[in-house]
């Protein structure tokens, strides 16, 4: 994700990263600063859904990053309200179109 940053940081972004459901959650707190969250679930079990679910509650448009086409994937995005999912290996220029039109930049 480092990576990501960097080219989302380039593009005029301000970033907050969150490696862990602890730091998620402490991110999620301040909802009043986030515009858009990026979610990558590789590595975490179904507890991010409920993190998930709450972005969704606080109106934050979320995208959900995969490391695979997964239908489990596919329907949990969708059933806890993500904006868009996007598959590894991710496309910049992709991403890039996707965030532009959930902010309406």
């Amino acid at each position: 994700m480092d990576l990501l940053s960097s080219q989302l940081t380039r593009e005029g972004y301000e970033i907050i990263q969150a490696a862990s459901l602890d730091n998620l959650k402490d991110a999620i707190k301040a909802k009043d600063k986030i515009s858009l969250s990026l979610v990558d679930v590789s590595g975490f079990d179904e507890t991010i859904w409920s993190y998930c679910e709450q972005l969704h509650l606080y109106r934050i448009p979320y995208i959900v990053i995969s490391p695979q086409r997964s239908v489990i994937i596919q329907r949990g995005s969708t059933k806890h309200g993500a904006s868009a999912l996007l598959v590894k290996p991710l496309r910049v220029v992709e991403l890039l179109e996707c965030i532009h039109t959930l902010l309406g930049d």
